[in-house]
Order: C-alpha cells, then structure tokens, then sequence
C-alpha cells in the first residue's frame, strides 16, 4: 500500500495563496497518477485536479487558472498550489492516490491522505 502525509494548510485572507503538501511513502509506484479533493461542511468530497506522472493535469473549473499541482519525484511528493484563493475555497482538503477508474471521481481512489484545514476569511 501506500501511504500518504499532508502538511501545510490554515487560515488565509481571500486573494492569499497557500501551498499544501503530500508525501507519499510505501508503495510509491502507484502514484502515477496524484489527486486532490476537498470536501467542505456539509457537503459531498469534490474534485480540484490530478496530475499524471509525465505532468499532465486536470482541473475542476472552480479552480483552473488559480491551482496548481506540481510533483517533486526525488522525495515522492506532490504539492497543490492555491492562488487566489476565495472564501468558497474553504474545506478540508485530501490528497488521493492508486485510483482505479475516473481520475476525478473520489471513489476511484483507494489512498488518501489524512485532510487538511484550509480557510479562507472574507
């Protein structure tokens, strides 16, 4: 299996940016494709992007042109980038990785990592 660890996140003004961490350990081979979900109050998990292992991604349209993901394969990690960001960016946000089937559908997913609080004030 294998395994995954968020950092960064919290509490940023609307037009801050914010950049979150996930490193993946263990079975690394099966993060060639990395996701990103967020899930706020109330609501169902959603799609934000993936990225495949050759740098292609894909993003929700909520997001595109302000998030970006990126991957340093030395260290098996990949980063989202938040720019921009707007208060109805605010919900925990989840790396995912070894999916199996639509890239941008949650339940394709069978690793996550642990979720991160990101908020952003008005």
């Amino acid at each position: 299996q294998v395994q995954l660890v968020q950092t960064g996140g919290g509490l940023v003004q609307a037009g801050g940016s914010l950049r979150l961490s996930c490193a993946a350990s263990g079975r690394t081979f099966s993060t060639t494709i990395m996701g990103w979900f967020r899930q706020a109050p109330g609501k169902e998990r959603e799609f934000v992007g993936f990225r495949y292992s050759d740098g292609r991604t894909n993003y929700a349209d909520s997001v595109k042109g302000r998030f970006t993901i990126s991957r340093d394969n030395p260290t098996n990690t990949v980063y989202l980038q938040m720019n921009s960001l707007k208060p109805e960016d605010t919900a925990v946000y989840y790396c995912a990785a070894d999916p199996s089937g639509t890239y941008s559908h949650p339940s394709s997913y069978r690793a996550w990592g642990q979720g991160t609080q990101v908020t952003v004030s008005s």
